[in-house]
C-alpha cells in the first residue's frame, strides 16, 4: 500500500514568506509518485490551490482548520458549518468583549467562499486584512452578522482580550462549537477559531482515512500549532518542525531539527 503525508502549511511545509522552495516541490512531487499526498490547513481552498499550483496533490484536502474536505478537483467529501443561529449568537457574546470577528462561510456547493470582515478593526485586524487586499472573496459586514453556513468564525487580538472571551464562549455554549485559542507567535498576537464540533484537523484527518479505506496509524503527519494536535494524537506518526509550538512538540512521534525555512517537510520526506 502507498504510504500517505498529510502536511500543514503555514509555518510548516511553506516558508515564511508563502512560498516553496524548488528543493520542496522536487521532493513533494517526486514522492507523490508512490506516496497519497496531501494537506491539512486553515487556508481556503482557493488560496491553498494558489500557493501549491506546483505541487501533485493526490489526497483529498483537508481545509479551514478541517471544517471542510475536498479532492483536489474540488469536490466535496464533507462539510461541517455552524449555522445562522448559533453563529449570531457567537458574535453577541463577542460584543461583550468589544471585538468583532472575521466570518468565513461558503456561499454555494462549488467551494465559493466569502470572507466577511468587520465594521470594527483592531490593530491585528488590521494587519491581517493587509494580506488580502483586493481578494475578491472579502465583504464589509456593517452588521456584523455570519451567514447561513459558516465555516469558521475567527477572532483576531491580544491574549488579554481573547483569553475570557474564549472561557465565555466554552461557558456558553460548550460541546456545540470547537474552540481554540493560540498565539500566533509570528506577528505577536493571538487568534481565536471557533468551529463546528466535527470542524477540526481530527475529525477531519479521520474522514480523509476513512474515505481512503485505510487506517490512521498508516498516515504521517506534520505541523506546527495547536490545530494540529488533535491531528498529531490520532495519526500513526506525527512530525513537528523545529519552529512547531512547544504544546506541539510535546505530543509529536518526531521533531525535525530544522525549520518551515529550511524545507524541513522535504528533509524529511527525501529520506523516508
Amino acid at each position: 500500500m502507498r504510504p500517505i503525508y498529510i502536511t500543514d502549511l503555514d509555518h510548516t511545509f511553506l516558508r515564511s514568506d508563502l512560498s516553496l522552495s524548488p528543493f520542496s516541490i522536487e521532493a513533494w512531487n517526486s514522492k507523490a509518485e508512490h506516496a497519497l499526498m496531501g494537506v491539512a490547513t486553515a487556508r481556503s481552498f482557493t488560496k491553498s490551490k494558489e500557493l501549491l499550483s506546483q505541487l501533485h496533490i493526490n489526497a483529498p484536502m483537508i481545509l479551514l482548520d478541517g471544517s471542510i474536505i475536498v479532492t483536489p478537483e474540488r469536490e466535496i467529501i464533507d462539510l461541517k458549518t455552524i449555522g445562522k443561529t448559533l453563529g449570531d449568537a457567537i458574535v453577541e457574546v463577542g460584543l461583550q468583549y468589544d471585538i468583532d470577528p472575521f466570518i468565513i462561510g461558503i456561499k454555494d456547493r462549488d467551494i465559493n467562499e466569502a470572507f466577511l470582515y468587520p465594521r470594527r478593526l483592531n490593530d491585528y485586524q488590521r494587519d491581517v486584512l493587509k494580506g488580502y487586499k483586493d481578494d475578491p472573496r472579502m465583504q464589509f459586514n456593517p452588521d456584523n452578522r455570519t451567514m447561513e453556513e459558516n465555516l469558521k468564525i475567527v477572532y483576531f487580538g491580544y491574549e488579554g482580550q481573547l483569553r475570557p472571551l474564549y472561557e465565555a464562549v466554552k461557558s456558553t455554549f460548550g460541546k456545540e462549537v470547537e474552540a481554540k485559542l493560540s498565539p500566533e507567535k509570528y506577528g505577536g498576537g493571538w487568534f481565536l477559531t471557533l468551529l463546528h464540533p466535527e470542524g477540526d484537523k481530527a475529525h477531519a484527518l479521520q474522514k480523509v482515512m476513512d474515505h481512503l479505506g485505510r487506517d490512521t496509524e498508516d498516515v504521517t503527519v506534520f505541523g506546527d500549532s495547536v490545530n494540529d494536535i488533535g491531528m498529531f494524537k490520532l495519526a500513526g506518526t506525527s512530525v513537528a518542525v523545529s519552529n512547531a509550538l512547544e504544546e506541539v512538540k510535546s505530543v509529536a512521534d518526531i521533531v525535525l531539527p530544522h525549520s518551515n525555512d529550511e524545507d524541513a517537510v522535504a528533509r524529511y520526506l527525501e529520506l523516508n
